[in-house]
């Protein structure tokens, strides 16, 4: 089956990611940046060679994030930038092919251990199985 697992953040940790602390995230070091890049290396190295690997990507940061939804008149209303500072939503993911839904767990408690700075808030790992049919529903 297919799973969808996702990691959470914020603008503000993003900012702290490049240096700037808020109340909500502490600043990060080119190191703890590298280690943190280091360690979702290994993780992706080791889903690919497991096969279990579909895909995965990093999100850029909420700032430069879009909604478009339709107005009363039918055209489209456009809203830039449309989180708060704090507010926490996708910040990156894998798609993942896994004989079950314990070893999916494994690599998201895995992923859980990513090195962050003293004090980085703590998110879950989310998982979601990816429907193949209606019947997955």
């Amino acid at each position: 089956m297919k799973y969808l697992v996702m990691v959470q953040g914020t603008q503000a940790d993003y900012d702290a990611m490049k240096g700037r602390a808020s109340a909500d995230s502490p600043a990060w070091n080119e190191d703890d940046v590298q280690a943190m890049y280091a360690f979702m290396q290994r993780v992706n190295d080791d889903l690919t060679t497991s096969g279990e690997m579909v895909d995965a990507q990093g999100l850029a940061a909420p700032a430069r994030t879009r909604f478009v939804t339709a107005g009363e008149d039918g055209r489209p209303v456009i809203t830039d930038n449309p989180y708060g500072e704090t507010e926490v939503l996708l910040a990156g993911y894998w798609v993942l092919d896994c004989d079950s839904l314990d070893r999916v767990t494994a690599i998201a408690a895995r992923i859980a251990q990513c090195p962050v700075p003293a004090g980085s808030p703590d998110y879950p790992v989310v998982i979601r199985p990816i429907m193949d049919s209606a019947d997955d529903m």
